[in-house]
């Protein structure tokens, strides 16, 4: 083998080399699939308003035509493992990217709404894919001195995906013209809203190209005996001694061999599962995924009185907010620690969201709101970007022992995208006018019980979850044994 370095190369605590003229294209190729991840889940909340108008929804069939693209989640979920074990992380990831282009196309034409939701779902199986593969990927093919930050920059690409579709859906509603206007609602109603689903089909087809130029992950090649392509890949990323080092590493790890559902399930592993389920489950429960999903009806009442335009208001909160506290997060979760980050960022979700709850229902106009609802409204995507958001992913991936990880994490994520479906199926009922609880709350409802799950969230968090900052990964796995925090 032949080492192939040039200047753009860094080098490990150990002297071992990186070559990142070869390793950063390959991942930032990967990370595609984040950004269709965060792309195709953010998408919606543009064009819910249009598609409920032209398709008559009621609130129930609001919630689904939302939350159908999670159960897509969380089919995709149960499906990634056994698919990239058995045929490798580059063939799911191109199913990931088959899925999203079906689902660009498919949500663009419809006639009716059934025909929506089935390619929403589809979407969403990508997405559930795209989720695990690309993590996976990328820390496989990582040297582990860059690998968090090589890792994290997947969830900047989610978080930019995100932001990119308040960018796109704003344009589109102001192509022509005021959406005040009649004539522009008119047309958003009718054709608006299939362009914001349609723009999803050129990133799709470049993630399916460049996956192309892209090897496999050389601990799966291994896996499967074929040593030889796994050093090669070893040896371009690395070079001679960094290869010969991960590849003993690798088999040693392959010797232990993989755990088995039974060993999840076991004593042993039942604290790790179910904190791990819970800190899936909070992520979701303490409401984010509203102002994803539904921020376009939030920050019209909140334009009505602020005076700035409801497109501009989401670009300002998810890109600004999310964007920024999603890059403090990452610079600072190894040196803070998880816990820090995880208390204090949920301590400012939870007080925003009982002032936001306290504002609402004093407000006898929903149209009404104060300078202050925007203000906590900000306060809360912060300290999410800055917290729940990155940090509970950090932590799902190395609370697990190694044997078991693969299953721990998918049967977590898999909570997770139905906590998600559930939150976005019952917003637009504990919202909708004329329900109890709008006559008795009067729009507070659903902050009260996002602000309550975030008070539960503290408490795990403070009791039950192990500070993973500076431990590697055998000393997490025995402090689960000795109870230690």
């Amino acid at each position: 083998m032949t080492s192939r370095f040039s200047n753009a190369e860094t080098t490990s605590r150990g002297g071992m080399r990186t070559n990142l003229n070869y390793l950063i294209p390959i991942c930032l190729v990967a990370t595609l699939g984040g950004l269709l991840f965060g792309y195709d889940t953010g998408v919606i909340s543009g064009a819910i308003e249009p598609l409920t108008a032209l398709f008559g929804l009621s609130d129930l069939m609001k919630g689904w035509a939302s939350g159908c693209v999670l159960i897509g989640c969380a089919a995709g979920v149960l499906m990634v493992g056994p698919l990239s074990d058995r045929f490798g992380r580059k063939p799911a990831m191109f199913l990931a990217a088959a899925m999203f282009l079906a689902s660009a196309i498919g949500t663009a034409i419809p006639n009716d709404i059934q025909m929506f939701i089935l390619f929403r779902f589809l979407g969403g199986v990508g997405i559930g894919i795209a989720s695990i593969t690309t993590p996976m990927y990328i820390a496989e093919i990582t040297p582990a001195h860059i690998r968090g930050r090589m890792v994290a920059v997947n969830q900047i690409a989610i978080v930019g995906g995100i932001a990119a579709t308040s960018v796109v859906n704003y344009m589109i509603a102001h192509a022509k013209g005021d959406p005040a206007t009649p004539e522009v609602q008119a047309w958003l109603t009718a054709t608006g809203w299939r362009w914001m689903f349609a723009t999803g089909i050129a990133p799709s087809v470049v993630f399916a190209l460049l996956l192309f130029r892209i090897p496999e992950s050389p601990r799966w090649l291994l896996e499967r005996g074929r040593e030889k392509e796994s050093l090669e890949i070893l040896d371009r990323v690395g070079g001679r001694e960094f290869a010969a080092a991960e590849f003993s590493s690798i088999k040693a790890g392959l010797e232990v061999g993989q755990g088995t559902w039974g060993d999840l399930f076991s004593g042993r592993l039942r604290k790790p599962l179910l904190v791990g389920i819970g800190l899936a489950i909070l992520q979701q429960v303490t409401g984010i995924n509203v102002f994803l999903y539904f921020g376009a009806t939030i920050f019209k009442n909140l334009s009505a009185s602020t005076g700035v335009d409801a497109g501009l208001l989401q670009q300002i909160i998810i890109n600004g907010a999310g964007v920024l506290f999603t890059l403090i997060a990452i610079a600072t979760v190894d040196r803070w620690g998880r816990k820090p980050l995880m208390l204090v960022g949920t301590s400012g979700m939870g007080i925003s969201l009982f002032a936001m709850g306290a504002m609402a229902q004093r407000m006898t106009d929903p149209g009404a709101a104060s300078g202050w609802m925007l203000f906590f409204i900000v306060l809360y995507i912060a300290c999410f970007g800055l917290s729940v958001g990155p940090v509970v992913w950090v932590i799902l991936s190395e609370i697990f022992p190694t044997a078991v990880r693969g299953r721990a994490l998918g049967l977590a994520t898999f909570f997770l995208w139905v906590a998600d479906y559930v939150v976005t199926q019952t917003f637009p009922m504990m919202d909708a006018k004329g329900s109890w609880f709008v006559r008795e709350f009067n729009h507070a409802f659903p902050f009260y019980v996002y602000g309550g799950f975030c008070l539960l969230l503290i408490l795990i968090v403070w009791r039950a979850v192990p500070e993973t900052k500076g431990r590697s990964l055998e000393e997490i796995e025995q402090c689960w044994a000795g109870g230690s925090k």
